[in-house]
């Protein structure tokens, strides 16, 4: 097990990448700590495990509200007395609008979930994974981080942000036992969708997306960005830090 013992915080765990991520890193040994909005998936996820007798905790609560992140961390903290990873996973879409047609609203709604609550969650764990002398943080950002022709303005900024704050992460704790590293993923079945209703997108916006969307080569599931999340959980990825890893199928190399 690669996991083993090991305490794992997973955000937006309820659905998609993040639940393939508990499913997984739980049979790889792992306690981990579940945090997502949406309590009946959470319960559902519970469901799923509970059988198995796999080790888990649940914690339902908006990652873009300050207390709520915070707490996810200190259930961790509380019940278990550390946390060795920390996964960043949970994510929103905009509405594929460009600057000019950007809402304060949309932008203000995307920044706080993708944004500010990596940043709660990482403020918290990081104290605790230096004073254990070790922690590995993934934070799951996006082809967008890379590239402007994905999404609109806010989740491009977003995840762009995302890579900046990963890197900063790595670089400040390197020697301290610290790992922070990003997974960009390309086009991966998962129902981030929900946060984008049809009716809402800017027209222009969306078929302008729809041309960069047209060079997609594969469709990921899940599973396989959950993998990589584990190696990059694991002692396997011990000296793997500040890494910005695509897992696009190819996307990105044109």
């Amino acid at each position: 097990m690669r996991l083993k013992n090991k305490v794992a915080v997973i955000t937006g765990a309820a659905s998609g990448m993040g639940r393939a991520m508990a499913e997984l890193f739980a049979r790889e040994g792992a306690v981990v700590v579940a945090g997502d909005v949406h309590a009946a998936r959470l319960a559902e996820l519970s469901a799923v495990l509970a059988p198995g007798g796999y080790a888990l905790h649940t914690v339902v609560g908006d990652i873009g509200e300050r207390a709520d992140a915070e707490a996810l961390v200190r259930a961790a903290l509380d019940r278990h007395g550390r946390i060795d990873v920390l996964v960043n996973n949970a994510g929103i879409m905009d509405h594929m609008a460009g600057v000019g047609e950007l809402t304060d609203d949309v932008w203000r709604r995307v920044m706080r979930v993708n944004v500010d609550g990596p940043m709660y969650t990482s403020r918290v764990a990081v104290p605790a994974m230096l004073a254990q002398g070790h922690g590995a943080i993934i934070n799951v950002a996006s082809i967008a981080s890379l590239s402007g022709g994905a999404a609109g303005a806010a989740y491009t900024t977003s995840k762009h942000a995302l890579l900046g704050l990963t890197r900063s992460t790595a670089w400040m704790y390197a020697q301290r036992g610290i790992r922070c590293n990003v997974i960009c993923p390309g086009a991966t079945k998962t129902n981030i969708a929900e946060s984008m209703p049809a009716d809402e997108l800017d027209p222009v916006g969306a078929a302008r997306a729809g041309q960069f969307a047209t060079l997609i080569p594969a469709w990921l599931e899940a599973s396989d960005i959950a993998e990589l999340a584990l190696f990059l959980a694991s002692d396997a990825a011990r000296y793997i830090n500040g890494a910005v890893i695509t897992a696009d199928g190819g996307w990105m190399a044109l």
